[in-house]
């Protein structure tokens, strides 16, 4: 039996009867974290309340893993909660955030076009999706108590990762996240879910995926991009993800284009349209390496006036990625550059006045 990995803070929470709550995603590690935490529970005599959470993120989920999570809590005895964003999936959220950046790139709210799909820097897929919701409802559940928050994260999955602490307790001082199985291995993984008698996610040994999330992951490899693409139940995301390649210019993985895996399920038109989205990425890029550092979008932006040549240079990159994208943008001279920063810097908060003793 593998060794868990805990604190004595996590122990006294747990001899206390803390409230222990396990993320489970249908994914390997999570399934794994959950049986070996709740053998755990039962061994040293845990009184508190237990649950599964699972965030469901819509149309990118494969359709066996709320079956996965639901196997799981029958075997466990638990409830399974499962959460859902109000405005739809993460689907939806990317396709939103292509929305905002064109609105705020026309009002020139933002420097340069946003991204809309997440990063492995920027992974409000994680936050937004899965840790803000999870945690406003255990707060709510078990109001004036400290919970027990389990995720099935493991240091050899990632450089990040690897860096991951056993547990630590959240900014609010009433959720400490707790990571048992960070120092197990896949193989741990797989052999502790066998000997419970369950069967993993049917991506890993079915689909031939060598991890479970999202049915396109930003941070899937070549080679489970191209497995994801071939079950017929994730055609339909898949063209939907290329369509808003294509009317973003942004390539799902920075410089890899989803439409790229799989253009046999394009149509001929589809495929054109990505041939002249690439185009258009690549003079997106252009015009836009000619903004300096000091002009692009900080915390607090902005934070100053941009000279007569900073305005110039900005005003024309606005002017060919507006050409580019058919958008009907304002500021696209000088002297309208220059007002929209006054705006701006006016409608900042001032700063409150030091104090002198």
């Amino acid at each position: 039996m593998m060794r868990l990995s805990i604190t004595p803070a996590i122990e006294s929470l747990i001899a206390t009867g803390s409230p222990v709550a396990i993320g489970v995603s249908g994914g390997k590690d999570s399934q794994a974290s959950a049986l070996a935490v709740c053998n755990y529970l039962d061994r040293v005599g845990h009184a508190g309340p237990r649950l599964l959470v699972h965030s469901d993120l819509g149309s990118v989920e494969w359709k066996d893993s709320h079956a996965v999570c639901q196997d799981l809590a029958d075997h466990l005895g638990l409830e399974l909660v499962v959460l859902r964003r109000d405005k739809g999936g993460l689907m939806e959220r990317w396709e939103a955030r292509w929305r905002s950046s064109m609105a705020r790139y026309r009002d020139l709210s933002t420097v340069t076009l946003v991204p809309c799909w997440s990063t492995p820097s920027l992974r409000f897929c994680t936050s937004e999706m899965k840790t803000h919701p999870i945690t406003a409802m255990l707060r709510r559940r078990f109001p004036g108590e400290v919970v027990i928050n389990v995720t099935g994260i493991r240091r050899d999955e990632s450089r990040r990762r690897a860096k991951s602490t056993i547990a630590e307790m959240d900014r609010g001082g009433r959720l400490w996240n707790w990571r048992p199985s960070l120092d197990w291995s896949a193989d741990d993984v797989f052999a502790s879910i066998a000997r419970h008698g369950l069967q993993p996610h049917p991506a890993y040994f079915e689909f031939g995926m060598s991890r479970v999330s999202c049915r396109f992951c930003i941070m899937s490899s070549l080679a489970d991009l191209a497995a994801a693409a071939a079950r017929p139940e994730a055609h339909d995301l898949y063209r939907r993800m290329v369509l808003l390649e294509i009317a973003s210019s942004f390539a799902f993985q920075g410089g890899r284009w989803l439409g790229d895996i799989a253009p046999h399920l394009l149509d001929s038109i589809q495929r054109r349209a990505l041939f002249h989205a690439k185009d258009m990425a690549a003079r997106r890029m252009t015009a836009e390496s000619r903004i300096t550092p000091a002009m692009l979008y900080v915390r607090g932006w902005p934070t100053r006036m941009l000279t007569d040549a900073e305005a110039d240079t900005l005003a024309s990159v606005r002017r060919e990625v507006t050409a580019l994208f058919g958008f009907k943008s304002r500021c696209l001279d000088r002297d309208s550059v220059h007002e929209r920063y006054a705006q701006l810097l006016a409608a900042k908060p001032s700063r409150p006045a030091m104090l002198h003793a």
